[in-house]
């Protein structure tokens, strides 16, 4: 007995050993067991989490009320819709009301077991890894509408581990807490179809004019369509792209049976709503709206903006630069209405091409055309147009101008010089009245950019903008009176509140009456008989042509009817453009505009009658100022002032070239007790316009390198000069 049981045990010992797994099969059996807890560890730490999000969850109500950003919809003068930026979203549409078609298309192409998994797709996950697995490289296609949804309303669009995650738990509470049917519903109208379209009913208006309600097959494939890539497929952008991917979506619908297999739809068929946008509001909106930052208070309920801009006028001013800008070159044109508002704004030939607004931001050489503030200038210092002056080779501080065409006229008067852009006459004025006197003319007209005062600066080297060159002429327009561009008329809610409107500033004077008359007169026969006879529209027009060396700008602004316009063209690299001048393609651009933009308005005719101020009148009046002998100047008010001459004064930074006063002490100009600076003497001007010949002058090498010149001291800006 005693054997048998022993037997027994030592066989049941064996049997124990036998069935005890050693090697691989213990590892296995381990991995297993705590795999398998490691998973139940996972699954339950996702539940809770699930739970936990899905508590966190805004309410179905909530999410529908949310909007992701502020709507900017933007009006022309005439209340006419030109741009609407930002996103716009559209009625939004119950489940009942969308169209099965646009379920079942944007569920083919999306997800197409949307309705057997619960936000995510084990399935196409599944797929996704083993593409990545056996070599591509992007781990990706494992995005559900679910997922798509949860990432647009509360996630970015990062594509990292921790993102998927979470995105993954926001979908799976998504679909704990609300319905199929109500998650779809969020989807389609919350869904970014590209052009600041979110959700179908907007994409629906923008692209084909009527509500998502009416959606077809065709259109409803092209919307689809767009969820993967809205800038690349979108049909305002490339039709052709958007069209095959309709045929993608159309092909996927009939391989998931959700349309007859034997229906034929073709997307190339479908009506596109006409672009209607003009791309060079653009440039105008762009300069705009950002100074929306500091007229309204911090909002982010959708706004209207009501401006100053007129769309025949901005499309006719986008049509006649790009018809007249000479090929390579670009072109930038700003009109003003008379109170300052912005009637049309061009900042280049095309928008989509380059953004950069060349009307508002590009600095450039203005050329003759800044001969307006060096004649405004003279004109207040006592000249007139009749006023002789004389054409002929004239040599300053060692700068000798030129005119454009090597040639000199002798004596003429003011008017002829200026409408044939002497540059010589140019020259002998700036340095008459003070190359400062110049600047400070030009900042009073509203030049923002800096100003050099070297002896050049009278042919307009000094660089400025389209707009303040622009806005210069329209104050010369409005007598000589400030203009202040606007484009923002008034700002409302969507429900109608104002929010901000437009208050016209008190104007200020620049110049005297008979100055703006002058300029104006001056202006007008530059547009006659001068250089600018290709911007006449049959109508008086008043203006100035601009050309830079070697044509590398050119340059035409004049005014009519109350509506003053600018235009530039030349390379944004500066470089040569062949027969680019200011008389020809910018004054053929002006006119072809300006016929447009006057057509509704009244002939105006100029007032050029100078009524001119009592110290500047002729000999009938000259008792009143004493013996004529005398030398007397006008300060800053036009007031006379008395000498007080004293033998032998002068001032000691009064000279011309070579050296010396000219002249006995007898007809040298005599200094004021005030230390006014004399007027220049007729010796001088023999000398400044090459009359007498005069010796070289002596500078001192560090002469070219030295910053530019000082201003001159107000009481010379005032000083008539002495002829």
């Amino acid at each position: 007995m005693a054997k048998r049981g022993s037997r027994r045990k030592a066989a049941a010992s064996r049997k124990t050993e036998k069935a005890k797994p050693t090697g691989w099969r213990l590892w296995f059996r381990r991995l297993f067991i705590w795999g398998s807890g490691f998973a139940l560890l996972g699954v339950l730490f996702l539940g809770l989490a699930v739970v936990f999000a899905a508590r966190s969850l805004p309410s179905y109500q909530d999410l529908k009320a949310t909007q992701n950003a502020q709507t900017i919809i933007v009006r022309a003068r005439d209340g006419t819709e030109i741009v609407e930026l930002g996103p716009t979203f559209g009625k939004w549409l119950d489940s009942d009301e969308i169209p099965q078609v646009m379920k079942d298309a944007m569920i083919s192409v999306e997800d197409r077991r949307y309705y057997s998994h619960f936000g995510v797709d084990p399935i196409g996950l599944a797929r996704a890894t083993w593409v990545w697995a056996t070599g591509d490289k992007r781990f990706g296609a494992t995005s559900t509408i679910t997922q798509q949804l949860a990432r647009n309303v509360f996630l970015n669009s990062n594509r990292t581990l921790d993102r998927k995650m979470r995105e993954a738990v926001l979908a799976m509470a998504m679909e704990s807490k609300f319905s199929k049917e109500q998650i779809l519903e969020l989807y389609l109208n919350k869904v970014y179809f590209g052009g600041g379209a979110y959700g179908i009913d907007s994409a629906s208006r923008k692209f084909f004019s009527h509500p998502a309600t009416e959606l077809e097959t065709a259109e409803a494939a092209i919307i689809a369509g767009l969820v993967k890539a809205p800038s690349r497929y979108s049909p305002t952008a490339d039709v052709q792209a958007a069209v095959d991917r309709a045929q993608v979506v159309l092909r996927l619908m009939k391989e998931q049976d959700r349309i007859d297999p034997s229906v034929t739809v073709d997307p190339a068929t479908v009506n596109l709503k006409e672009d209607r946008g003009q791309n060079s509001v653009r440039y105008f909106t762009d300069w705009a709206l950002p100074q929306l930052d500091l007229l309204l208070p911090e909002t982010f309920e959708p706004i209207e903006v009501w401006t100053t801009l007129d769309v025949g006028m901005q499309r006719t001013a986008a049509a006649s630069i790009k018809s007249n800008t000479p090929d390579g070159a670009q072109g930038a044109l700003v009109s003003l209405d008379r109170d300052g508002a912005i009637l049309a704004m061009i900042g280049g030939t095309d928008y989509v091409e380059t953004n950069y607004n060349r009307a508002t931001d590009a600095v450039r050489q203005p050329g003759s055309a800044w001969k307006l503030f060096v004649y405004l200038a003279a004109l207040e210092s006592g000249y007139t147009p009749e006023a002789p002056v004389k054409d002929v080779q004239t040599t300053i501080d060692g700068w000798t101008p030129r005119n454009s065409n090597g040639r000199y006229a002798g004596e003429i008067d003011v008017r002829t010089a200026f409408a044939y852009s002497k540059n010589t006459v140019a020259a002998q004025l700036g340095y008459e009245v003070g190359f400062g006197t110049v600047a400070s003319m030009a900042k009073r007209f509203g030049i923002t950019t800096p100003i050099q005062t070297y002896p050049s600066m009278v042919l307009g080297s000094s660089e400025t903008r389209v707009i303040d060159m622009t806005r210069a002429f329209a104050a010369v327009s409005a007598g000589g009176n400030s203009v202040d561009p606007y484009g923002i008329v008034k700002v409302t809610t969507a429900g109608g509140e104002t929010l901000y409107e437009h208050e016209r500033k008190r104007a200020t004077r620049l110049v005297p009456e008979y100055v703006a008359a002058g300029i104006t007169d001056l202006l007008q026969t530059a547009v006659n008989t001068g250089t600018g006879r290709a911007a006449q529209i049959g109508r008086p027009v008043a203006g100035k042509t601009g050309t830079t060396s070697s044509n590398k700008d050119g340059w035409f602004i004049g005014f009519s009817s109350g509506i003053t316009t600018g235009v530039w063209m030349g390379r944004d690299d500066a470089k040569r453009v062949g027969g680019l001048q200011g008389g020809r393609a910018p004054a053929q651009a002006f006119a072809a505009y300006m016929r447009y933009a006057v057509k509704d308005r009244p002939i105006e005719q100029f007032n050029t009658e100078l009524k001119l101020p009592e110290w500047q009148l002729e000999p009938d009046d000259e008792f009143y100022f004493g013996d004529p002998e005398d030398y007397y100047y006008i300060d800053e008010q036009g007031n006379l002032i008395e000498p007080g001459l004293g033998d032998g004064e002068r001032d000691p930074d009064f000279s011309v070239e070579g050296g010396e006063q000219p002249g006995n002490a007898a007809d040298r100009p005599q200094v004021p007790e005030n230390n006014a600076p004399p007027a220049a003497s007729d010796d001088f001007l023999d000398q400044a316009t090459g009359e007498r010949p005069t010796a070289p002058v002596e500078r001192p090498a560090q002469r070219a390198v030295q910053p530019t010149p000082p201003s001159p001291r107000p009481s010379e800006q005032a000083q008539p000069p002495t002829r």
